[in-house]
């Protein structure tokens, strides 16, 4: 195989894509409905539990973990049945990178992040290019890494003749070495305009440094990597047009463009409480043949499964991953939704911003609850297991040095800040834009206008006056909370606002507008 690859992918030593064969003709037959996906996908998570604690112990590049994944159809679940895909939604697509993260964090991750680049033409490319790139890699069976690592630096990009020029080094590449094809992102000759595209991973000028040594997920191939010059014909633009040599808004320029980041959370959140539920597994299973009661306590049991505190323990953890669990199905639900909101990649514009919003933060709910609990699961398990699980042999940390290490990606703080603004402010936006309280207040404003997320005053034409301090904040009792039209809830509140007007710098007079409630 070395020999056939014209880049330095295969440098590493890696395991033997043919132990897994059998499979091949085993699972033959690709699942059709949901829960056939959600088998296979248990299927395979038995299969690489098997030797996981092993494989984690030698750390190879996993090309034999890979071929199992072809084998089973999992990269396909979500694919066009016209290219051989399973055609199933992102609710689906999520529980089965749940089920085999339960078996293998490692496998788990590679099989989310292909699932996410796999479809990026769909999300930001034209109707034309979703079909061609979904047709290359369905019908191929191929596994898309991606050299996209929004804290490095950007790639650069330049026009080039008819074609373009990525070139740059991302420190983070996540399987990269494995992969068929890569997905590349970079800023557009000095321009805030960025462009995707998808591109041949084997090829002399995608450079792997062989460098990932981490504590966790060590088998997901992610070290970093050179972009020594990639060229790209200007059709492989995702979401440009070839001829004007710009971005078609269309494509690019509506709220269904920017599901990239939500949908890539929900997947972290599926592996980390795939992870956490295969250390329940793991544990449990290690104390019911293993671990010893203990001796000292007054009450001594035969048997550690009859100890107050190791029920105690694994009865908290199981209550939290089933309610966790749901939380990431419902938000799966809810992705699902918008995404069939535009089930013609024709119609985009049906999503709205309030729709990418209001997800979003079902998203950023899983995502801390995942992150939670999946680190308290994994660490608690060694005070129901006992001293002698921390063996290297058991293998019971791997859990979670996978989780921790990935968390650690983004600042869930960062998460939780922005469900706060979401409450308080009625802001979907998670960042530190004014957000959706704008919407509400434009439609209050302008209420003749139809203004939604998708229509409204630019910055360019709006002024903000903030104004600071307590008296600032409407009190529970400081306005008509249930009043029954704009005008009564106004009428509420203006002698506050005339007092807060009143004690602007260099105010000299209030008009009062006119509204229709």
């Amino acid at each position: 195989m070395s020999a056939q690859l014209t880049s330095n992918a295969a440098a590493r030593i890696a395991t033997d894509p043919n132990v897994h064969d059998q499979y091949r003709s085993t699972w033959a037959e690709q699942p059709k409905k949901d829960g056939e996906w959600i088998q296979r996908a248990k299927d395979v998570a038995a299969v690489l539990a098997a030797d996981a604690v092993q494989r984690d112990r030698e750390n190879k590049s996993p090309r034999a973990e890979i071929a199992l994944l072809k084998h089973s159809g999992l990269l396909k679940v979500l694919g066009s049945q016209r290219y051989g895909g399973g055609e199933q939604p992102w609710s689906v697509g999520n529980q089965v990178i749940r089920e085999v993260a339960r078996g293998d964090g490692y496998i788990g991750m590679l099989l989310g992040y292909h699932l996410l680049w796999s479809t990026i033409a769909r999300v930001v490319g034209s109707p034309a290019q979703a079909e061609r790139f979904e047709e290359l890699i369905i019908a191929n069976n191929y596994l898309v890494g991606g050299a996209v690592n929004p804290r490095d630096n950007d790639l650069t990009i330049t026009r080039d003749g008819d074609g373009l020029v990525f070139e740059g080094f991302k420190f983070f590449n996540t399987g990269g070495v494995i992969s068929d094809l890569t997905v590349l992102e970079g800023s557009y000759e000095g321009t805030s305009d960025h462009i995707f595209t998808v591109v041949k991973t084997d090829q002399p000028a995608i450079v792997f440094s062989h460098d990932w040594d981490n504590i966790g997920l060590r088998l997901t191939e992610s070290g970093s990597v050179k972009i020594n010059k990639v060229r790209v014909p200007w059709s492989d633009a995702l979401g440009w047009d070839p001829v004007a040599k710009r971005p078609n808004a269309s494509d690019l320029g509506v709220p269904f463009a920017t599901l990239l980041l939500p949908t890539i959370q929900l997947v972290f959140s599926n592996l980390y409480l795939g992870i956490a539920w295969g250390a329940l597994d793991t544990a449990t299973t290690y104390t019911k043949k293993s671990t010893r009661a203990w001796p000292f306590g007054g009450d001594v049991k035969e048997n550690a499964s009859d100890e107050f505190y190791i029920l105690s323990t694994y009865g908290n953890f199981l209550a939290h991953l089933r309610a966790a669990t749901a939380l990431a199905d419902r938000a799966g639900h809810e992705l699902t939704r918008v995404y069939g909101k535009a089930s013609s990649l024709s119609d985009k514009n049906a999503v709205t911003a309030e729709d990418r919003g209001e997800v979003a933060e079902w998203v950023a709910s899983i995502k801390v609850v995942a992150t939670d609990v999946g680190l308290r699961v994994t660490s608690g398990v060694f005070e129901a297991t006992g001293a002698r699980a921390t063996a290297s042999k058991v293998g019971l940390d791997r859990f979670w040095r996978d989780i921790r290490t990935h968390t650690l990606h983004d600042p869930v703080a960062y998460k939780n800040r922005e469900l706060g603004r979401y409450l308080l402010l009625g802001d979907v936006n998670g960042g530190n834009l004014t957000g959706e309280a704008s919407i509400s207040l434009a439609k209050l404003c302008y209420s003749n206008e139809g203004l939604s997320g998708n229509k409204g005053h630019d910055a360019k034409d709006t002024l903000y006056i903030r104004i600071p301090g307590d008296k600032a904040v409407i009190a529970k009792d400081g306005a008509d909370w249930r009043a029954c039209s704009t005008l009564s809830f106004m009428d509420s509140i203006e002698a506050l606002g005339d007092e807060l007007v009143a004690g602007l710098p260099g105010q000299v007079g209030c008009i009062r507008l006119n509204f229709t409630g």
